[in-house]
């Protein structure tokens, strides 16, 4: 499940590299096609789906290499996680730099998305101050406290790459998506360097195999 780690002691310097080198492409390519969606408005990078492909990709050389089950998993969940916060952790920075606010006015409140049992969350429908309703619902800043007629400061993008989003502040999502890099890249370099198996004399690198030998041999040592 863990994958078998055949060798004794540290492993070989190749084999670390070669995690090393999985890791960080993966999340390049992960993290990358978000980011690269946000800056550039590709919607089908933006939206993390280009990155989901990437994280697949990860999951797929790793079982290829006959990583353990367990750890291809473990990375699979969180490059699926790193796809779509990077999106929205990049168009935060991006409305932080080239971002313009305006205050728009709720014009309709809608309860009905409850993620988590606990916790509500709420959508405000605004219109700016021409009368005009902004395409997507906001819900940053719209609260259980927030009613229609109130006023809620939004930022948009002028170039119109990034939807808009109600103002917020803090790098919560920047220390998400770094935290998620971090241990992607981990993760990928265990998974690689626990996949080795030694060279078997028949040249298949069969755990099962290697097993079957092994007991054969001990059955013939005891006879």
């Amino acid at each position: 499940m863990w994958g078998p780690a055949e060798f004794v002691g540290l492993p070989p310097r190749w084999l670390v590299a070669e995690g090393l080198l999985a890791g960080a492409l993966g999340v390049a390519a992960t993290a990358g096609a978000g980011a690269a969606g946000v800056w550039t408005g590709w919607t089908v990078f933006a939206d993390g789906e280009a990155g989901l492909v990437c994280a697949g990709a990860l999951a797929v050389y790793l079982a290829f290499v006959r990583a353990g089950r367990a750890l291809v998993g473990i990375v699979a969940a969180i490059g699926a996680c790193l796809a779509v916060q990077t999106p929205q952790m990049v168009a935060g920075i991006v409305l932080a730099d080239r971002g313009r606010v305006e205050s728009m006015v709720v014009t309709e409140i809608d309860e009905g998305h409850r993620p988590l049992p606990d916790r509500s969350r709420h959508l405000c429908s605004v219109t700016d101050e021409k009368g005009v309703p902004l395409a997507v619902p906001i819900w940053r800043g719209c609260d259980r406290s927030t009613r229609p007629g109130d006023v809620l400061p939004v930022v948009y993008d002028p170039k119109g790459r990034v939807r808009p989003q109600g103002v917020q502040t803090g790098t919560a999502g920047t220390l998400d998506v770094a935290a998620l890099s971090a241990a992607l890249a981990a993760v990928s370099m265990v998974a690689v360097v626990r996949s080795y198996r030694l060279p078997h004399p028949t040249g298949e690198p069969s755990r099962a195999t290697t097993g079957a030998d092994t007991r054969d041999s001990t059955n013939g040592d005891r006879l």
